[in-house]
């Protein structure tokens, strides 16, 4: 596999070192030795079929597993979970209802790794944030049950804004949502991107998103890394005969599905409100 070239040393944010995980019971290692740098400001797309590894490289990414092998660096810190602090390294997860706590308010949820803030700060911040994200600051003291899929991982990126991270990791942030808003919240990522400059991992096996969001593709079969290119060399010249088998089952589509088709190719814009 040619490589590809990694972001200069100082723009790198996100550094993964040959990390490996196998459990106990699999005949094989879920994710086996990969290695991939993020830079600032940047999106790298994980693609590859379901039980590829993609969602285990993801929990290791922001520490919520532990690599067997090999480390997973932020601006050239390893990446550990504590308890009681907040990582700079967040997550947004597939399913919106089951990301906040269905028993506090969404300013609550909002404000919880806002460390060091007087109550003040924290309830002006939680505005700031869920307007910024199309969501009425107004509505902070009600809970999860109700907001619509939509409106509740508009949410979970304020929480996860509200961290300031300097990497979002996004699990297949538009699986779980209708198709009318999966358009609205890549645009909201697309925005927030520009607007915080943040670094991006998306998980999707959607490849009409990752031709709109990603600068870099890894992809991901077995556990192990197949191929790893920007994004317009990928699509233009796969290398290994697994891509370009991905790419081959969606070359019968003559155009993208309504969230790529929606969504502007690295551009900004509002957010529309799926009330």
């Amino acid at each position: 596999m040619p490589p590809v070239t990694s972001p200069g040393a100082a723009s790198r944010v996100l550094s993964v070192q040959g990390v490996s995980r196998h459990y106990p019971r699999s005949p094989r290692p879920a994710v086996r030795s990969a290695s991939f740098a993020v830079g600032e400001g940047t999106t790298l797309a994980i693609v590859g079929e379901s039980g590829a590894g993609k969602s285990t490289l993801c929990r290791m990414l922001v520490g919520l597993e532990s690599p067997d092998s090999g480390q997973v660096l932020l601006d050239g810190q390893r990446v550990i979970a504590r308890p009681g602090r907040v990582s700079r390294l967040q997550m947004v997860f597939q399913d919106p209802y089951s990301s906040l706590n269905p028993l506090h308010n969404v300013g609550w949820s909002v404000a919880e790794p806002m460390l060091g803030l007087s109550r003040a700060q924290r309830r002006a911040e939680v505005g700031r944030l869920l307007t910024l994200v199309g969501i009425a600051a107004a509505r902070s003291a009600e809970r999860p049950a109700a907001f619509s899929g939509g409106q509740l991982q508009r949410i979970a990126l304020a929480r996860a804004l509200a961290a300031r991270p300097r990497v979002l990791v996004c699990d297949e942030p538009t699986s779980a949502l209708d198709v009318s808003i999966q358009a609205q919240i890549l645009n909201l990522i697309l925005r927030l991107q520009e607007e915080e400059r943040f670094a991006c991992v998306l998980v999707t096996h959607d490849l009409g998103v990752v031709r709109v969001l990603a600068n870099d593709v890894l992809v991901l079969r077995g556990g192990e890394v197949v191929e790893h290119a920007a994004a317009d060399d990928l699509f233009a010249h796969p290398e290994h005969e697994y891509t370009r088998s991905l790419l081959a089952a969606v070359q019968h589509e003559t155009a993208p599905g309504p969230a790529v088709a929606a969504a502007p190719a690295r551009s900004g814009g509002e957010p529309d409100d799926d009330d």
